[in-house]
């Protein structure tokens, strides 16, 4: 029982249930949108026609696209909504709003990894590469959206805007598409899973919970302002964890 007790006090809460909801649906959507949407515009792959097939035609391919497409826009509009009236009515902090500590970050971090520096970049809440990654998604899903409504109602928006705007969407649409997959793929997937800090799965955004150890080496910051200590002590902490783990190493 003390062992259990001991195991809980490492863990700290992260995420609360609404926002790993979110991020389930999120990546549900997102995994339909890119396989039907993919699917459509290679459709000359043989995955593409298996894909098809499977889903019963192009036209349930397109439905299921669409109506999936319309969960995605809701979502996303709920979550931007949400977040702005927390920080303005409830007095939320903006923790993923970049600002110039997180270019100064950065830019140490490629000092510590030339050896021009003796430790990481302290973070807060977020590092700077999960604030860079999300803005990046979060841009580029609302390109998607407005390109994704335009090529929904073609007849619709030609009433309004030049014809040229449905094959300049076309574009955008399918480019923008395959940039996210690449930046999902590529930056998200290898941070939260085969990163050696969390392989083989960083379960936070599943569990709500992160390993106090791992606050300590990610988000010193946030940790002193949990437990109203000095960033220093933090530091130190990490320090001495490392140093037993080296310790720990040796033969």
């Amino acid at each position: 029982m003390a062992e259990d007790t001991t195991a809980r006090e490492k863990r700290i809460r992260r995420f609360c249930t609404p926002r790993i909801a979110e991020h389930w649906l999120a990546m549900l959507t997102f995994g339909t949108l890119v396989a039907t949407g993919l699917a459509q515009s290679f459709f000359s792959l043989d995955i593409s026609r298996w894909i098809i097939l499977k889903l019963g035609g192009i036209d349930n391919i397109r439905l299921l696209h669409r109506s999936t497409g319309a969960v995605f826009v809701l979502a996303t509009l709920s979550h931007v909504v949400i977040a702005a009236t927390g920080v303005v009515l409830r007095r939320w902090q903006p923790s993923m709003v970049i600002n110039t500590s997180d270019f100064m970050d950065a830019i140490h971090d490629i000092r510590y990894y030339l050896s021009m520096e003796n430790s990481p970049a302290m973070c807060d809440r977020y590092t700077y590469k999960q604030k860079f990654e999300y803005w990046g998604i979060l841009t580029g899903s609302f390109l998607m959206m407005v390109t994704g409504l335009v090529l929904w109602f073609p007849v619709l928006v030609a009433r309004f805007f030049p014809g040229e705007l449905i094959p300049v969407a076309k574009a955008l649409h399918s480019n923008e598409a395959l940039v996210i997959v690449l930046l999902i793929a590529v930056w998200h997937i290898y941070n939260s899973i085969f990163s050696p800090e969390v392989f083989p799965l960083d379960t936070s955004i599943f569990t709500g919970y992160i390993s106090r150890e791992r606050m300590i080496r990610e988000h010193p910051i946030e940790l002193a302002r949990r437990e109203g200590v000095q960033v220093e002590e933090i530091i130190e902490q990490g320090k001495a964890m490392h140093e037993m783990g080296s310790e720990e190493a040796l033969p």
